[in-house]
């Protein structure tokens, strides 16, 4: 699913990535854990196709069969809206839109028809428990249910990978442990792959594998 090989990134005279090698399979659960400063985001960010790496001779970087580095900015935007899902610490809802309106986002923007559209995300607030708060607005949910919609807005192009940055760091623990078991009851579901920046141990240690960063690169598996 995720091939990568000699992830550099640099921002100036700081390099932060220094060499990253990591191959993850489809289905798979991989947390990528370490102290603040090591690099994880920026890993996350460029293998979810946000950001680019620093180009050397022989950089690689595939998601799906696809050598997303070859993409040009427009493919790469088509590209990431139909495989890739994110789900990041703050819900990052749009407040002027109800819960269902936030999931569907995704899919207008891949031109997706709206009544084909809102069944799905009816359906995927159904499987998340929020089946009676469609037509809530954010501000009108707990952090828990944000943070689900958000799951649901995440899945509604039903991609491959989903990449998660530290995605229970604003909930409760009740919160946390919920959405923690969420991902694999998904996993199980519906074979997505979930790559996961998290300081959360329990979630760290519920992962297929784990990864740890140290100063720019990946030091144990």
């Amino acid at each position: 699913m995720i091939q990568a090989k000699n992830i550099i990134k640099s921002f100036g005279n700081l390099q932060v990535l220094k060499g990253v090698d990591l191959h993850i399979k489809q289905g798979e659960i991989v947390a990528i854990v370490g102290p603040s400063g090591a690099g994880k985001t920026t890993l996350l960010q460029i293998l979810g196709t946000l950001d680019r790496p620093s180009l050397n001779g022989n950089t690689i970087l595939q998601l799906n069969s696809e050598d997303v580095l070859q993409l040009k900015d427009r493919a790469l935007s088509q590209f990431r809206n139909q495989n890739i899902g994110f789900i990041f610490q703050f819900h990052q809802l749009l407040p002027e839109f109800t819960a269902l309106e936030n999931v569907c986002i995704p899919a207008f923007i891949a031109n997706r028809s709206k009544s084909e559209t809102e069944d799905e995300a009816r359906k995927l607030l159904d499987f998340l428990g929020l089946a009676n708060r469609i037509n809530h607005k954010p501000n009108e949910l707990s952090g828990g249910e944000q943070q689900r919609v958000a799951v649901a807005r995440a899945l509604i192009n039903n991609p491959k990978v989903i990449f998660a940055d530290e995605p229970s760091g604003n909930l409760d623990s009740a919160s946390a442990k919920n959405l923690h078991e969420l991902f694999f009851k998904l996993r199980d579901e519906f074979n997505q792959t979930f790559v996961i920046v998290t300081h959360n141990e329990e979630l760290a240690n519920m992962a297929d594998r784990k990864l740890e960063m140290v100063d720019g690169r990946i030091v144990r598996s």
